[in-house]
């Protein structure tokens, strides 16, 4: 029900622009993906090994992740309408190129470019939501949005692999590269801060800064050049707090990037499915993961308005999710397809429910450096990127994925504990 303040009853236009940031995030996850729908026909094409595309898959996070930090500060000194449009725009671009490209060295630079241009997507949306949303409405915000990557690759998904199947996998880069060039257009012309968009009236800005929200913070530091100091990174590398939460981020980010790189590999090579079957079944786990980080953005926001600490509310669906990521060890021990469906969707809902540890960084961060803290996690979580790919690509270079589920279930476990034993109380740090 919305409230009143005087006689005013306040605006939503908060959640147009959460509604375009969702769209920015299917974007994105389109263009980390497009690799993992062509490898297949891809690496026969250019004759690369397991270990090879290893190494390209992980291209993207060797330039995303180093650039985290750098990419959180950008995001606390422009402004998102004009910073994200350029991101947009030029990370789709190099999408576009990634069809013309003709073997391993050319592909491997196409796509760290890719992951150097998204690197400040993601303190970007973080610091959209602290502005457009209260705490009290910021985990299910930050769950909509996060939920574009898996909405997205779900409904998506079997439409690149049709679109690879009649255009080839030249084409299939082609067609992502120009969908994103023109979303940054539409981004840069639809979306404004809260104190610029003239939609929003005072009762909505009351309502949201009363709650916690930081525009007018985020406003008046987004043109200083603070941030950028020796003192500030220490600050956002110290305490326990914020090392579990960042390193429960790479356990998180472990069994995403197996679904975003070698998962559908995984179903055509190690399972012998049919590849157009392939692109329809793989899109049932991200179905999963999308309700999973779903209902618990929503229960976690419930059990604070019901009166639980913020740790327990916020830690709980995190962790619980975290254990349930193990169950994709469960597809080694059957050849049932629907079975191994089934284990893949499970843990991928687990996954899904602790991703929204993204609200970690509005609760924990210093005021002035949400972004630089957005960037620092992301940073930390996105070694993941790096690291699973290639430890994959080795492990099944035999022909044997079964030491690979080990790998990266273990990891969702090793989260869980992190997020039990080390992340103690949450409160900001300045």
């Amino acid at each position: 029900m919305e409230q009143v303040i005087g006689r005013m009853q306040k605006t939503r236009v908060r959640y147009g622009m959460l509604a375009l940031v969702f769209v920015n995030v299917v974007i994105n996850y389109l263009d980390r993906t497009n690799l993992a729908v062509a490898a297949s026909n891809l690496s026969k094409d250019l004759e690369l090994s397991s270990v090879s595309m290893g190494y390209i898959f992980s291209a993207f996070g060797w330039s995303y992740a180093v650039l985290q930090i750098p990419g959180g500060l950008v995001a606390d000194r422009f402004a998102p309408r004009i910073l994200y449009a350029f991101c947009l725009i030029t990370w789709s671009f190099v999408t576009l190129l990634q069809g013309f490209a003709s073997g391993f060295a050319s592909l491997f630079g196409l796509r760290l470019a890719t992951g150097a241009f998204e690197a400040p997507s993601y303190p970007i949306n973080n610091r959209i939501v602290t502005s457009w949303f209260p705490d009290n409405e910021r985990a299910a915000a930050t769950a909509m949005y996060v939920s574009g990557q898996f909405i997205g690759l779900a409904f998506l998904t079997p439409i690149l692999v049709t679109v690879q199947y009649y255009t080839g996998w030249k084409g299939l880069f082609l067609v992502t590269g120009l969908v994103g060039i023109v979303w940054g257009i539409v981004w840069y012309l639809s979306y404004r801060d809260p104190l610029d968009h003239s939609g929003v009236n005072q009762a909505e800005l009351d309502y949201i800064e009363e709650g916690g929200g930081l525009f007018r913070r985020q406003k008046k530091v987004g043109t200083q050049a603070s941030v950028w100091t020796l003192a500030n990174l220490k600050l956002v590398f110290s305490g326990r707090t914020l090392w579990g939460v960042y390193f429960a981020q790479f356990a998180v980010n472990a069994t995403l990037w197996f679904f975003l790189t070698w998962f559908p590999t995984y179903l055509v090579k190690y399972r012998g499915l049919d590849f157009i079957k392939s692109g329809y079944l793989a899109s049932i786990p991200f179905l999963a993961a999308c309700a999973g980080v779903l209902l618990s953005g929503f229960v976690s926001d419930n059990l604070v308005k019901k009166g639980w600490s913020v740790s327990a509310a916020r830690k709980t669906p995190i962790i619980i999710g975290l254990i349930l990521s193990v169950a994709l060890i469960g597809a080694n021990y059957t050849n049932d397809t629907a079975l191994v469906i089934f284990f893949m969707s499970f843990s991928f809902f687990g996954a899904g429910m602790a991703l929204i540890s993204w609200v970690f960084v509005s609760l924990l961060a210093p005021k002035h450096l949400i972004g630089l803290t957005g960037g620092v996690f992301n940073f930390m979580g996105n070694l993941a990127s790096i690291i699973v790919p290639i430890v994959i690509g080795y492990l099944a270079k035999d022909g044997d994925f079964k030491p690979a589920l080990v790998f990266v279930g273990t990891l969702g476990f090793l989260g869980a504990c992190s997020y039990t034993f080390l992340v103690g109380k949450i409160e900001r740090r300045g």
